[in-house]
């Protein structure tokens, strides 16, 4: 053993086993981790509960940070930079969980999936992992999509189009990164004007970050019987969420739209590997404990939308997190309902990715192979008896 000694949020998984090799691992609470936590630590992994700066480092030994998050906006990396701290996050991780989560939030919202099947557009907003990944997914099921990312040139984006063009989308789905940055802030991106150009048929979702959605002004447009219909994974003002919106939103969840199983193990193993590169350590066997889903067989008689609803159902209910959230939430105080959010995160359950998962269909149905292999799915056939 090297010897590392370690800090990581209790709410990691995996971290143990990809760790015990490594060092000493002390598990915390993320949202009350202090400096008094890392007076004697080499390495601290964090999620994006966590804010990591100066006032949190100052006075630590602690050499290298990690996230088991896709974004770091919740990390001052210039900081870091600056006292030679490494650091390092898990891109992608999460990134084939929260497609799920969107294709979820379409297949249970009226008919729009029949839309986006019979030539509909998704508007992509934001390029990153998550964004390229919903990109291939739209592509792999023939849905048409459009991309709107100002901080990357035309030619690193797969169909690139305006702002305005991706607003009149049947879905808009947002996954950009948070910033205030000028030219082109992020930060209520969809304020007034944005959300007014929308219309009641398009389907709203955000699975990115809550202040992206300007929530006061797209509560004061669904009040008035105006607006597109919405899906909230995000909020502004986490682990507080505005009830009244909570109530005028088709879906609401808790900010878990990336939290799989599959996900949350892969970002602990990325930043293991990242340790261990940082710390010129030998590298090391898998120990995560995580084991393959179980396999799927598939009804026979289900084909198009009917098969994709059930496939993504297979594997994830957003209508179960939905409802988890508003029995925490509505009717209690606002400090109960923020306990209650964060709650929700920390005691999540066992959700597995339909990607990669191992599905079995009959032989006479060559249509669902296609179709579930757009899904990421590992099919074979199985011959009927007789």
């Amino acid at each position: 053993m090297s010897g590392l000694r370690i800090v990581a949020d209790q709410n990691m998984r995996g971290v143990e086993g990809y760790f015990r090799d490594i060092g000493s691992v002390k598990l915390v609470d993320g949202r009350s981790l202090g400096a008094e936590d890392l007076q004697d630590i080499d390495v601290l992994l964090v999620r994006s509960v966590t804010r990591v700066d100066e006032s949190l480092l100052r006075d630590s030994p602690v050499r290298f940070v990690g996230t088991a998050t896709s974004g770091f906006d919740h990390i001052d990396r210039a900081w870091l930079a600056q006292r030679d701290i490494g650091f390092s996050h898990a891109p992608g991780s999460n990134a084939n969980s929260v497609v799920e989560y969107v294709l979820a939030a379409i297949a249970q919202t009226g008919s729009v999936l029949e839309r986006l099947l019979s030539g509909g557009r998704i508007g992509i907003i934001g390029y990153g992992n998550i964004g390229r990944a919903l990109a291939r997914r739209c592509h792999a099921l023939g849905i048409d999509y459009g991309v709107y990312d100002p901080w990357l040139p035309n030619d690193a984006v797969s169909r690139p189009m305006p702002l305005h063009d991706i607003l009149s989308s049947d879905v808009v789905s947002v996954h950009a990164e948070l910033t205030r940055q000028a030219p082109w802030p992020s930060w209520h991106l969809l304020g007034d004007d944005a959300l007014a150009a929308m219309r009641s048929a398009t389907l709203l979702i955000n699975a990115s970050r809550g202040e992206i959605v300007d929530n006061a002004a797209l509560l004061s447009l669904l009040e008035r019987g105006r607006g597109p219909a919405t899906v909230l994974d995000v909020w502004e003002g986490e682990p507080r969420v505005a009830v009244d919106l909570l109530r005028r939103v088709n879906l609401g969840s808790a900010h878990i739209a990336g939290y799989s199983m599959d996900g949350k193990f892969l970002a602990t193993r990325q930043l293991r590997d990242a340790v261990t590169a940082y710390f010129d350590l030998p590298e090391i066997s898998e120990q995560s404990g995580l084991a393959p889903a179980l396999p799927l067989e598939v009804p026979a008689a289900l084909a198009g939308s009917a098969l994709l609803r059930w496939a993504l159902a297979s594997r994830y209910s957003i209508g179960e997190d939905d409802r988890l959230l508003r029995a925490a939430t509505l009717g209690v105080s606002a400090e109960e309902s923020a306990v209650a959010f964060d709650q929700l995160r920390k005691n999540y359950g066992e959700r597995r990715e339909l990607a990669g998962s191992r599905l079995q269909v009959n032989s006479a149905s060559p249509d669902q192979s296609v179709l579930l292999q757009a899904l990421g799915c590992v099919v074979s056939e199985c011959k009927a008896p007789g």
